[in-house]
């Protein structure tokens, strides 16, 4: 499965509806289930961005179809990266190496 980390700013709607940050959280915790991933961690950050999501799904489709959907509600903007642990980044510099 892959791992994704997403960052997240507000909306001025997001922010308007604040107080149900960690309910939207839940959703997308169920959201990501039902599509075959899960989410590893939610964070709220302060700075640049007001928060962080770290979750792993079946495929890059997939991972982009969740936060299509998300996005879409109009609480947050997203960027998202696809993340690579170490064991993962050994096989793709073997690759490289060829």
């Amino acid at each position: 499965m892959a791992t994704y980390v997403t960052l997240f700013t507000w909306t001025d709607q997001g922010i308007r509806n604040v107080k149900d940050t960690t309910k939207r959280a839940a959703q997308f915790h169920q959201s990501i289930k039902k599509a075959g991933g899960k989410v590893r961690d939610v964070y709220w950050t302060m700075g640049s961005y007001d928060g962080i999501l770290l979750f792993d799904a079946p495929d890059d489709e997939t991972a982009t179809s969740i936060m299509v959907a998300g996005c879409s509600r109009g609480n947050v903007r997203t960027v998202t990266m696809r993340a690579f642990n170490a064991e993962t980044m050994n096989k793709i510099l073997a690759k490289a190496r060829k």
